[in-house]
């Protein structure tokens, strides 16, 4: 395959999925929308490298390395970086200097590169030393709560811990929940019923935006089309 992936959910309140991956021989990919953001290190030719990356509103063309190992975690929502506001990661990401192939730099310190199995030790540390911090009403509401608050509050707390507004997150994570069960083989209209869209041509309008596929396309895979980018239900891995 020209690429290989797996992930997993996390006991971190502060980690949505952690995730690793290998392209060979891949030059452009599609990369679908998400409604959070990751910390991510990839090899490169025997080089490493590290970067944020930001939620992403909508599908687009991405260039990869070609051959090349990756790993990431992927942040809760309300999980936020007070020395890099999320607002300017937005379809975006900003790269770590003086990456080895140990450590990585930020906010001016070095720190050691985690694997796939003990990501969640490199999270704690960053928790400890307030580079990373979590607001749980954040969390509670992106997962259907109901928040103790006036809504221009909890509209700038929901946009300050994750960049994006409450419809954003929502129109983004029912694509791609979407996505995954056309994946699986479940019928559209199916799809248009248990998700709440008004019909077929809206489920369309979605998908084609946050994910760059139709509905066939995603039922019936193309081998010679672009490989989408990791692909799972968006949902809280640690309580599934």
């Amino acid at each position: 395959m020209p690429i290989e992936s797996d992930h997993r959910g996390s006991d971190s309140l502060y980690v949505a999925r952690v995730w690793r991956g290998r392209t060979s021989g891949v030059h452009q990919m599609t990369s679908i929308a998400t409604s959070t953001w990751e910390l991510v290190f990839w090899d490169q030719r025997g080089v490493m490298h590290a970067a944020v990356r930001g939620p992403e509103t909508t599908a687009s063309n991405a260039e990869t390395a070609g051959d090349s190992a990756s790993f990431g975690i992927t942040f809760a929502h309300g999980t936020s970086m007070p020395h890099l506001p999320i607002s300017t990661l937005v379809d975006g990401g900003r790269g770590s200097r003086h990456v080895t192939d140990r450590t990585f730099l930020m906010r001016g310190e070095q720190w050691q590169i985690p694997d796939f199995d003990d990501a969640e030790l490199l999270v704690a540390k960053l928790v400890r030393a307030g580079v990373l911090v979590r607001d749980p009403l954040v969390h509670e509401v992106v997962q259907g709560g109901v928040a103790p608050l006036g809504s221009r509050t909890l509209q700038r707390r929901v946009a300050a811990a994750t960049g994006l507004t409450q419809g954003t997150i929502r129109q983004i994570d029912r694509a791609r929940e979407a996505a995954v069960l056309l994946g699986a083989g479940v019928r559209a209209l199916d799809v248009v019923d248990r998700l709440g869209y008004f019909d077929q041509p809206h489920l369309a309008r979605s998908l084609q935006r946050f994910i760059g596929r139709t509905a066939t396309q995603l039922r019936q895979p193309d081998p010679a089309a672009d490989p989408l980018s990791l692909l799972y239900k968006p949902e809280d891995p640690a309580r599934s």
